[in-house]
């Protein structure tokens, strides 16, 4: 929903009614980019044997093989996970995500970009006047800049039920003196700060009545490794997103790819396919875990995102 919704126009009796135009769309089309780590299990791989594996273990090269790929894929599935989490957390942030399409082994790579906006301006973001901090002025400029954050999504038609912040920011909340005196209020429901720990990592920080709209604040503090071997968080420092519900969701391109069984070309519209590929004269077997999943928003900017740390 790109606008508020409109309201319906009144009309003389003998008019009869009014010819309300719909409103209309663009549609792109984009492919999206493989995500395909691959592991290799060599000779030399089966005779080691796994972490945890008992010192006299009596396990058989051929059986140490069918463990050694499960445990695998179970950890290409994982990084395939990561990958998408990530990717989740750009879209959120930046209104859109760049996929850097690797040629060879982590040296050259193709950058490939989407944005679900148009311009060059993002337009879901929001500039706060001062950097919050935890003096009694700050918090009430919090609480300002959360509610003209939700107006803009509430003035397109979109609720506006949670917040994303940065640990950073947590700890700003969580020791704002004027955000506690109105908690401390027994007369009035603002809120209440009851940290709580959601599935998948989140932790729920407080609760908010922000000019009406009781909105959870929350926090993720979990990393990741990127190609580069840098560690990063998911949600970066001094970042605040407000989110419409069920804002956004995963879709995935189909996966074609050569099976060594037939040698034919085969397509699989699945979340994650594996490809097994065996060369006896190097002893070597491969599996390549693959995936193409795009994240994207189900409405137009339904994150409206601030730094409200690093405020220029």
């Amino acid at each position: 929903m790109s606008a508020a919704l409109k309201a319906a126009p009144f009309v003389a009796p003998r008019k009869g009614g009014i010819t309300i135009m719909r409103d209309g769309y663009t549609m792109r089309r984009f492919t999206p980019s493989y995500i395909a780590p691959r592991r290799s299990l060599t000779i030399d791989d089966l005779r080691r044997r796994g972490f945890g594996e008992a010192l006299y273990s009596q396990l058989t090269p051929e059986q140490r093989q069918g463990v050694t790929m499960l445990g695998d894929l179970d950890e290409l599935r994982a990084m395939n996970a990561r990958r998408k989490e990530a990717m989740a957390a750009e879209v959120i942030f930046t209104n859109g995500c760049v996929m850097d399409e690797y040629v060879d082994d982590f040296h050259n790579f193709e950058e490939r970009e989407v944005r679900f906006y148009d311009g060059d301006e993002n337009p879901a973001t929001y500039t706060p006047s001062e950097a919050w901090g935890t003096t009694e002025e700050k918090g009430k400029l919090m609480l300002a800049d959360v509610a003209a954050m939700i107006s803009m999504l509430t003035s397109r038609g979109l609720p506006a039920t949670e917040v994303l912040v940065a640990p950073d920011v947590a700890d700003i909340i969580l020791s704002n003196e004027w955000i506690l005196r109105l908690l401390d209020n027994r007369r009035y429901e603002i809120g209440g700060v009851d940290p709580s720990t959601l599935p998948n990592g989140a932790t729920k920080i407080a609760r908010l009545n922000v000019k009406g709209h009781m909105v959870d604040f929350l926090t993720y503090d979990d990393t990741y490794t990127d190609m580069d071997g840098e560690i990063k968080p998911f949600i970066p420092a001094g970042k605040i997103a407000v989110t419409a519900p069920a804002a956004g969701r995963t879709v995935y391109g189909a996966i074609t790819q050569l099976e060594q069984t037939d040698g034919e070309f085969h397509t699989y519209p699945a979340i994650n396919v594996p490809k097994y590929v065996s060369d006896a004269k190097a002893n070597v077997r491969e599996v390549t875990l693959s995936s193409a999943p795009l994240c994207m928003p189900n409405n137009e900017n339904p994150f409206i995102v601030a730094d409200v740390i690093n405020v220029d």
